[in-house]
């Protein structure tokens, strides 16, 4: 598993989390909207009388359940958009090599390879001098960034 796909399922992971909480607030805030349209169209009253609706208690329940089904949904595709959205990129690891030789400053950048350290010594001898070769830094790209806020 390389880490794109270990930064992608950790990802996917707190999106699952998100989706079953908000999916089970959207279940509670339905619930409350059913209860609500029992309490109005029963005629019964919280006390049990059945003169009339408890028109109040069904008012209550649904304005609980739709603002909880309208926050719950926009969270939800908040949060999804927010996931396409984001990209997780690993910067590259670049080797410095450098001629041991005295008086020669030949220098090669590449990729990193397992196994480079620093001192390393190397088997290819130098293209200006044919000195030995050694790894004199290791370091990784840093890119600017595209947007810096100020606060």
């Amino acid at each position: 598993m390389t880490k794109n796909d270990q930064a992608s399922a950790s990802t996917k992971k707190i999106s699952n989390y998100i989706t079953m909480i908000v999916v089970t607030v959207m279940a509670l805030a339905a619930i409350a909207l059913i209860l609500a349209a029992n309490l109005y169209y029963s005629g019964t009253t919280a006390t049990g009388s059945t003169q009339s609706g408890d028109y109040s208690a069904a008012g209550v329940l649904a304005v609980i359940g739709a603002i909880a089904l309208s926050m719950s949904s926009f969270t939800l595709l908040q949060s999804r958009r927010q996931i396409s959205e984001m990209k997780i990129e690993i910067p590259k690891v670049m080797t410095t090599i450098g001629c041991s030789s005295v008086g020669c400053d030949a220098k090669t950048v590449r990729e990193f390879q397992r196994g480079d350290f620093v001192y390393k010594e190397l088997d290819a001898p130098c293209q200006k001098c044919s000195g030995k070769q050694m790894i004199t830094a290791i370091y990784k790209e840093v890119k600017d960034k595209e947007k810096k806020y100020n606060v």
